[in-house]
């Protein structure tokens, strides 16, 4: 082990105490889960089965959700094998405990000081390790590596900083990336950064391109075209603070049509809810709230849908959507194929990095419109009511380009297979 991955082992020994306090002050904000602070910290709150077990960390929302058609077809093609499946945020956990196939377990990715990665590692002993995007944490990855699991990295992604702070430790990012048996870059920079750390390369792979349409409840979407009937729904969906307000200020050029559009806002965090409600009604608007069992009725002009696992409704009821993440620095966009997948004519941002390939992609295909504040929004969105023949058009190549990458969970999964026993 070099010195300066010695020096990390070292130094995150003695942190678990400050971690554990650090943890319950972000449980008293809501950024946490309080009943399972301990799976933090390397305790398990599920026995290990029997078997070979394969582990999949993706950090966030976006991470958890691209690899879950690989976890399905583990699940489906291996049953011999358990999956365990790790994420670090509140709503990543929720959004898995309503669709990871049954008998998968879920726990909260332990902290990277030694102790807990050991401790993790020792209870899970993963017979294979499956990284999403560009989590490298190196006490979780040596300490599985000394303990026999082999080791992917999968729709890997590094920015330009973070290649170049790993290449001030440039044997430390050696040894940790050689750690690796597969490599699947997200694209060619991708390739290039870690190529240039020391990693292999196996081959492009972005599992951003997985997954199917969101699911909607069939009965909550017709009870909602009957509350909004004929009315245009402007939706702006994953948003983060700072752009609703961005987005209720365009929206107001939208406010005096004849055909009276409905602005729905799905916050990214639903906690916020109630936040955006009282800033909608500060601006002047009539708003309603979804969790708080509101309808959108005729008099509403803001709808706040601040609820979990319902993106699919606004996608299907949505005229044009704004994917939020994108209109601020520092948060780095959401998934445009979400909307491509259910026909929705969108448009982002253009802070996109964490889905930057994609973006590319739908850029080069002439499916995606960019937008850069208050009076572009709102122009873009006026656009898309006034010539739906052209929104709808851009839409249908959005969707063929999401079908067109439909077979990359197939191939994550066979490049995954070579890793696991016969």
């Amino acid at each position: 082990m070099t010195v300066a991955l010695r020096a990390y082992r070292s130094l995150t020994a003695p942190l678990e105490p400050l971690v554990g306090a650090v943890l319950r002050d972000r449980a008293r904000r809501g950024k946490e889960d309080p009943a399972r602070l301990t799976e933090r910290l390397g305790y398990a709150s599920r026995p290990r089965p029997e078997g070979p077990l394969v582990w999949l960390h993706g950090a966030s929302v976006g991470e958890s959700l691209s690899h879950l058609p690989l976890v399905e077809r583990l699940t489906r093609e291996r049953p011999d094998v358990s999956v365990l499946v790790t994420s670090g945020t509140v709503t990543s956990a929720e959004l898995l405990a309503k669709r990871l196939p049954e008998g998968v377990i879920h726990q909260f990715a332990p902290v990277d000081a030694s102790g807990v990665a050991d401790r993790f590692l020792d209870h899970w002993r993963p017979t294979v390790v499956g990284f999403v995007e560009s989590e490298l944490w190196p006490n979780l990855i040596l300490g599985a590596k000394a303990r026999g699991a082999r080791l992917a990295l999968i729709s890997a992604r590094l920015s330009e900083s973070s290649q170049r702070n790993w290449s001030l430790f440039p044997q430390a990012a050696r040894e940790l990336l050689g750690a690796f048996d597969l490599v699947l870059p997200q694209d060619v920079d991708a390739a290039r950064r870690l190529s240039a750390l020391g990693a292999r390369d196996d081959g492009r792979l972005n599992l951003k391109y997985a997954g199917e349409p969101l699911p909607a409840d069939p009965d909550a979407l017709e009870r909602l075209r009957a509350e909004i009937g004929d009315r245009p729904v402007v939706l702006a969906a994953s948003t983060h603070p700072g752009e609703e307000d961005i987005v209720l200020k365009a929206f107001k050029a939208l406010k005096q049509r004849p055909d009276r559009p409905l602005l729905v806002i799905v916050p990214r965090h639903p906690v916020r809810g109630a936040e955006i409600v009282a800033a909608a009604r500060e601006l002047g608007y009539e708003a309603r709230r979804r969790a708080a069992q509101e309808p959108p009725a005729a008099e509403a002009e803001v709808y706040v849908a601040d609820t979990l696992g319902e993106l699919g409704l606004w996608f299907r009821l949505a005229r044009t959507a704004l994917v939020g993440g994108g209109l601020v620095p520092d948060v780095g966009g959401h998934n445009p194929l979400e909307p491509a997948r259910l026909d929705c004519p969108f448009m982002s941002g253009p802070y996109v990095d964490n889905w930057a390939a994609v973006f590319r992609d739908f850029e080069a295909a002439r499916a995606l419109k960019t937008v850069a504040g208050v009076v572009s929004l709102g122009d873009a969105w006026a656009d898309d009511l006034d010539a739906p023949k052209d929104a709808r058009a851009r839409a249908a190549r959005a969707r063929g380009l999401a079908d067109s990458r439909a077979d990359v969970a197939d191939r994550a999964y066979a490049a995954l297979a070579r890793l696991l026993p016969a």
